[in-house]
């Protein structure tokens, strides 16, 4: 965040350029925010007026504030709202910033607060609109402020039947909660894991799509301005008031890919110990996200796979999952699910990444992942792929616990060319060298630091 300018003194400048330096209007406005882009300055949510030519006043986002501030026609209030949630949700502008610089935060956590649950659309589109500038610590500290944490979880409570004020209410807690820490805590101190597990006991309830993401993020770390997070303790409470086992139920019933993909993200974030993970397991859950990555292969659904593989990585760091997972025939799916998305290498990534966790310290894993593939997927992305760091590095991080305690498969992969290839990964990104190193050293070369 650079240093941060008043809208006045913005204006200044400009008006400087012109009546001073004798620019037009354009140019005037033009230099003003080259100089300060160069000067560091923070322009988000100023309006680039010219004074005299146009006003800050003209700006519809501006507009749309000041006319919410004094109307009491629903009606029109809706239309209102609805343009504003239009505007400041629009990906690249900078009508979010504007609102936020301009008391939009706190005048639409006052309207959630003044309308009664009973006028649902208005009270929608209200939280929607919040939810849309909620985007950062300044905006979401104005949130906490303004008593927006209970004001949000009190109409939550008082909605329970309309699911589009469930949905909207619970897509403000996401959005406030994103990398704050403290308005996490709020939302825990209101006891809001509970009313979510509520929430989902009911099966009607399971197309609520942002409770998903509400959970996921309430169990982020995300907030860099704190040194130890509560969220893992966080992640505990829903585990324990049965929100896991839930979660594992909306994937067995089946939802939407957009969903399917956000509870299971939901279902990682909680899975933080090898308790949690173990009870999960002994739910169903490995076997129901194992269904899911099949159909997500059949379907051709990479957002859908990529989740999966990645709540099922997390699962697979329970020792007694591992198992779980190779005798559900976890190898072979994986591999299917590979040869599936040959052509995308996030997936083949991912998939890669549960392998190397299931070899982590199982010579046995480790050969039947050889059996089942696992070295031939390595040497054909890697070949397919040079430019994708990531997947190259994760390449390197699986052929070392597939090699470090069993030297059959060193054989095997160094008599395919596997050295050539970890060595140009090496070479060629930067990130992949402590990985490539250590690969080259567990495949028993002398030279591996070259």
């Amino acid at each position: 965040m650079g240093r941060a300018i008043s809208q006045e003194a913005f204006e200044a400048l400009v008006k400087e350029n012109m009546e001073d330096l004798g620019m037009e209007p354009d140019e005037a406005l033009e230099d003003a925010i080259e100089t300060l882009t160069l000067q560091g300055v923070d322009l988000s949510g100023i309006i680039k007026c010219i004074p005299g030519v146009n006003s800050v006043k003209d700006n519809p986002v501006i507009q749309l504030i000041d006319g919410l501030k004094n109307n009491e026609n629903l009606e029109k209030m809706i239309e209102m709202l609805d343009k504003l949630y239009d505007l400041c949700s629009t990906e690249g502008s900078d009508n979010a910033s504007i609102a936020i610089k301009n008391g939009g935060v706190e005048l639409l956590t006052s309207l959630c607060s003044s309308l009664d649950v009973k006028f649902d659309r208005p009270l929608a589109l209200a939280l929607k609109a919040l939810s849309s500038i909620l985007c950062d610590v300044q905006s979401s500290e104005s949130f906490r402020q303004s008593g927006g944490p209970k004001i949000v979880v009190d109409i939550l409570h008082g909605s329970s039947e309309c699911l589009n004020l469930l949905d909207s209410g619970f897509a403000v807690v996401a959005a406030a909660s994103a990398g704050n820490e403290i308005v996490k805590e709020s939302f825990m101190d209101l006891k809001l894991d509970e009313y979510i597990m509520e929430i989902l006991r009911e099966k009607s309830k399971y197309d609520v799509q942002h409770i998903y993401d509400a959970i996921r993020i309430l169990l982020t770390p995300d907030d860099n301005r704190v040194l130890a997070s509560q969220v893992y303790g966080y992640a505990r409470k829903f585990a324990k008031i049965g929100v896991a086992n839930v979660l594992v139920d909306v994937l067995r019933v089946g939802v939407d890919s957009a969903r399917l993909a956000s509870t299971c993200a939901s279902l990682k974030a909680i899975a933080v110990n090898d308790d949690i993970c173990k009870s999960i397991s002994e739910n169903g859950g490995i076997d129901v996200t194992l269904k899911c990555i099949d159909d997500s292969g059949e379907h051709g659904n990479k957002i859908v796979a990529r989740a999966c593989c990645s709540l099922l990585s997390k699962l697979a760091g329970s020792d007694a999952n591992k198992s779980a997972i190779v005798q559900l025939n976890g190898l072979d799916r994986l591999m299917k699910l590979s040869s599936r998305f040959s052509e995308d290498p996030s997936v083949m990534q991912e998939v890669m990444s549960i392998i190397t966790v299931l070899s982590l310290r199982s010579p046995e894993n480790a050969a039947r992942a050889i059996e089942a593939g696992a070295g031939d997927l390595a040497i054909q992305a890697m070949q397919k792929f040079p430019s994708s760091y990531q997947m190259q590095r994760q390449s390197c991080l699986m052929i070392r616990n597939l090699v470090v305690r069993n030297p059959e498969n060193r054989t095997i992969l160094l008599s395919n060319g596997i050295e050539k290839l970890i060595r140009k990964a090496k070479g060629v990104h930067e990130t992949c060298k402590d990985a490539a190193t250590a690969a080259l050293r567990d495949l028993g070369l002398d030279n591996y630091n070259i």
